[in-house]
């Protein structure tokens, strides 16, 4: 079976080298360690304006330095590469992305959050449908045979009609919000929004006429328009998920790392549902990474679309910019479609340094 030329566009964190900042257990994380992992792809070239990284990407991944690019258009224009990683920062995504699509590039997995502003997330879905590129957003959580089994809980019936989802953890809107509005959108089949209302917690006096300073804190409500409410939280529990049905509960604890089924085990006095303990499916663990990839892989080889494509990906970034609507118009409900949005994500500072080596 053929397989695929990748290259990275962002040598950094998430790009190449988170692997050593999370536990083991994660398996293949960053974009590059993915490609590694997948028999059928090659990590063939990188870009980054610092040649010191790409150097480390050479060392850890077998880049050759005649592969490492400062300049990514000329990269895409040597290499042909076709399954592009754009893993910078949202401020730079955008032209990127549109850039990959329109030379050449078959598939794109980019990093989130998708954009910084509503109208580049618009030009990247316009460039990847009319280039009929498929798309798929690194919103992990997404492809973890976890949250995969959890989903199956929802689906089977098994607690009742879908009714609310919690999560108790939304954080800063684009780094983090991003993971959770996608599992949010994921649990509950990816159905459109009606509308929203949320406010900010911090980041709001960052906000300059258009331009958002920083990437600001937020929770609110999510209405669906299937009837389901989700209600992005900051509680002070972390990441934890709960779906709840007309029949019973179904809950991910501490990052995923503790699943829970509660569903009707009988009845009180009064003939209402007495929850009991139920079992959660059985799973095997695996990289969401590497199953993001093999997810564009499968798309390529058969045609069929992907998990998370570009206009499920705007999606959530719409959820991001509703909520910044939301609180800039005093806290009222915005509707959904957004519309519209005059709002930029543009922050100041030098990327993060990646860490090259594990602690020992």
């Amino acid at each position: 079976m053929e397989t695929y030329q990748a290259a990275l566009i962002g040598c950094s964190r998430m790009g190449a080298f988170i692997d050593n900042e999370v536990d083991e257990s994660r398996g293949a994380y960053s974009h590059a360690a993915g490609y590694e992992a997948c028999d059928r792809t090659e990590l063939v070239a990188c870009s980054d304006l610092r040649e010191e990284v790409m150097e480390k990407v050479g060392e850890r991944y077998g880049v050759p330095k005649e592969r490492q690019y400062t300049d990514y258009r000329k990269m895409l224009d040597e290499v042909q590469p076709q399954i592009v990683s754009v893993a910078t920062q949202p401020e730079q995504r955008a032209e990127i992305v549109i850039d990959a699509a329109e030379n050449g590039a078959k598939a794109i997995y980019a990093e989130k959050a998708m954009a910084a502003s509503m109208a580049e997330a618009d030009a990247m879905v316009a460039a990847c449908e009319a280039n009929e590129v498929f798309f798929n957003l690194g919103t992990n959580r997404r492809w973890d045979p976890g949250y995969d089994a959890m989903k199956d809980v929802i689906d089977s019936g098994r607690i009742g009609e879908l009714q609310s989802l919690i999560i108790h953890q939304t954080g800063s809107l684009f780094n983090t919000a991003s993971h959770c509005f996608d599992l949010l959108m994921r649990l509950n089949s990816d159905h459109p929004v009606s509308w929203v209302q949320a406010q900010l917690s911090s980041g709001a006096d960052a906000i300059d006429g258009d331009v958002l300073g920083a990437d600001p804190v937020g929770q609110g409500t999510i209405q669906f328009a299937n009837g389901v409410t989700a209600y992005a939280l900051n509680s002070g529990r972390g990441l934890e998920v709960e779906a709840v049905g007309k029949q019973g509960v179904v809950t991910a604890l501490q990052n995923g790392a503790e699943w829970q089924v509660r569903e009707v085990g009988g009845h009180d006095h009064r003939g209402r549902n007495v929850l009991t303990q139920g079992r959660f499916p059985a799973f095997e663990p695996a990289s969401s990474t590497l199953r993001l990839i093999e997810d564009l892989v499968q798309a390529l080889d058969t045609g069929n679309p992907t998990r998370c494509g570009v206009s499920t990906a705007r999606a959530n970034n719409e959820l991001i910019f509703g909520f910044i609507e939301s609180h800039q118009r005093g806290g009222a409900r915005v509707d959904f479609p957004l519309g519209e949005s005059r709002y930029r994500l543009a922050r100041g500072g030098a990327p993060r340094q990646p860490k090259f080596e594990r602690d020992a």
